[in-house]
């Protein structure tokens, strides 16, 4: 896919290929990218930050969108929740290591769903400034109080106002169907979430696979909350 913004940065197999969640963009692995030890590529999704919109979104579709930044020679995909998503989607995509998977929220009632399709029915919301729709981005990111710098690309003029410049529409993606999903990768998969994410509990992630791994003492975004605890779990996937 053309109209991709994308980060990039060190050097040394295997490739890192790192995909924010839902709302947010590659700006959040800032924190995690200065302490890696081989190249590493972060890209903003469709519909976010500085990339591209599509016509209708998917989780196969995103995963489409950014399969050409898989490197052949060796790639290690890691992704934050709807990232995570996308990152066991391209499993299969030759040059794949192993793919983790950060935050996923698994289980999903028909009344979440229904709300998240109600949210990308709605255009996106205009905001009379920059402040307010920098608020509306770290509201919708998950990013309160975790990252104070909003990036230029996550924010857009329109009219005498201004927006976020991510599609609502990609909450429509519906239920990510996780088990399936595992079932069918054909790397090693390392599931993990923050000790006290409430979007996905242990119960949930060790019904999948024996081996989750709890980060202590965080959330939802452990990645921008303390970068570092992801070391341990990316240092053997080589």
């Amino acid at each position: 896919m053309t109209g991709l913004r994308v980060l990039r940065g060190g050097s040394g197999a295997p490739t890192v290929l790192l995909l924010h969640g839902l709302g947010a963009t590659a700006d959040v692995w800032d924190g995690l990218t200065a302490l890696l030890d081989r190249a590493w590529v972060a890209p903003d999704l469709p519909g976010h930050g500085g990339s591209a919109w599509l016509d209708g979104y998917t989780f196969g579709t995103v995963a489409d969108a950014v399969a050409g930044l898989v490197d052949p020679r060796g790639t290690v995909v890691v992704g934050h929740s709807f990232g995570g998503v996308i990152g066991l989607h391209l499993a299969r995509v030759p040059g794949v290591r192993a793919v983790v998977g950060l935050g996923i929220k698994v289980a999903w009632t028909g009344g979440e769903l229904d709300r998240a399709a109600a949210l990308a029915r709605k255009p996106p919301i205009i905001h009379p400034t920059r402040e307010d729709a920098a608020t509306r981005f770290q509201r919708v990111a998950g990013l309160v109080g975790l990252q104070d710098d909003v990036p230029a690309a996550a924010l857009t003029r329109d009219g005498d106002g201004w927006r976020t410049t991510h599609d609502p529409r990609t909450f429509a993606v519906g239920d990510p169907a996780v088990a399936p999903l595992l079932a069918a990768a054909p790397v090693q998969v390392v599931l993990a979430r923050g000790e006290h994410d409430p979007m996905v509990s242990r119960d949930q992630l060790t019904a999948l696979v024996p081996d989750a791994v709890d980060l202590p003492g965080l959330g939802h975004n452990a990645h921008v909350e303390a970068p570092a605890a992801l070391l341990p779990v990316l240092a053997p996937l080589r």
